[in-house]
């Protein structure tokens, strides 16, 4: 856009020399060049600081690492990778074996502890037997109860199921495999279908005229030629340069020369963006530009600079 205005300043000012045959000397000519650095400065800088503009914005999408609720060795995984899939659907199968025979070891134990405490009432009821032996007995069939959900709960996870709908990205688990129900060691990566999350990193001066609601717009690397329209839906209160969390290391000035930058959430509402819904990629990476309601004729040159952006994509990306 720089470079576009000052070309057409030039030619401006050719044309009005030799329209009005202006002779070329030491005042016409700094006159002109002087007059040109004021007018595009002052037209870049009223741009930049009502139409703030980022060339740094990306969708981001939430991820759940799968990490079975139990130990066991995988038996099989039906899960496609990259596929659509319902929540529900299986992502893959412990070996049960272990699961099942604790299962069935509680539910013998639980027939007998039962049948002790049906004795022990009728013995109590004819007066012949004691209370405490019926409470005894009424605990141990309440324990071995408990157990029974325990160890049904533990078969049931050995079938490891699709928390929402979505898809398995990049499936390297394999039957034969051990699974372990650590944190630190998830076996899958599973991303939700439809969240995203549209996020342009600013400079700090452009929360000056970042206002909720603003009219945006946004263009994508992996969509060149194409400009959609979007509104801010508000700025996340904090960024991460600043952020301090209780360990031994105290805050340095090596930190604080980061200046960092605002993340600004977007909301495309273009209807067109829908026919690329399956096309766009977590995690597109774009740029994004807001329009104040401040000195709103000057947006037209944030609007053309963002489709000469948009334009460049086709033969590399513009940042």
């Amino acid at each position: 856009m720089d470079l576009l205005l000052v070309l057409t300043y030039t030619a401006l000012c050719i044309a009005i020399f030799k329209i009005f045959k202006i002779p070329l000397n030491k005042w016409s000519v700094p006159t002109a060049v002087l007059g040109g650095i004021i007018l595009i400065g002052g037209l870049v800088f009223t741009m930049n600081y009502n139409h703030p503009f980022s060339e740094i914005s990306r969708e981001y999408y939430v991820t759940t690492p799968i990490v079975p609720a139990v130990n066991g060795t995988v038996i099989e995984v039906p899960v496609e990778p990259n596929q659509l899939l319902q929540k529900g659907d299986v992502l893959f199968k412990l070996d049960p074996k272990k699961f099942q025979d604790k299962l069935d070891s509680i539910e013998a134990n639980l027939v007998v502890a039962e049948a002790d405490f049906k004795r022990a009432k009728e013995l109590y009821r004819k007066g012949i037997g004691k209370q405490r032996d019926v409470d005894l007995t009424r605990g141990q069939v309440d324990d071995l109860t408990a157990k029974r959900e325990v160890a049904l709960y533990d078969l049931n996870s050995t079938v490891v199921l699709a928390p929402t709908d979505g898809y398995v990205v990049q499936q390297a688990l394999r039957p034969g495999m051990r699974a372990v129900s650590l944190p630190l060691r998830p076996v899958m990566v599973f991303k939700h279908k439809g969240e995203k999350m549209l996020v342009g990193w600013y400079r700090q001066n452009s929360m000056l005229r970042l206002e909720k609601g603003s009219k945006a717009e946004v263009i994508f690397d992996g969509l060149p030629g194409k400009v959609f329209s979007a509104k801010v839906i508000g700025a996340i209160p904090a960024i991460p340069e600043g952020q301090v969390q209780a360990s031994g290391t105290l805050i340095s000035v090596q930190s604080a020369r980061v200046p960092g930058r605002i993340p600004v959430l977007f909301e495309i509402d273009d209807p067109r963006f829908e026919q690329y819904s399956d096309v766009m990629m977590g995690g597109a990476y774009g740029q994004t530009a807001i329009y104040s309601e401040h000195f709103e004729h000057v947006a037209i040159m944030r609007k053309v600079l963002l489709r000469m952006a948009s334009w460049m994509n086709y033969f590399f990306p513009f940042h």
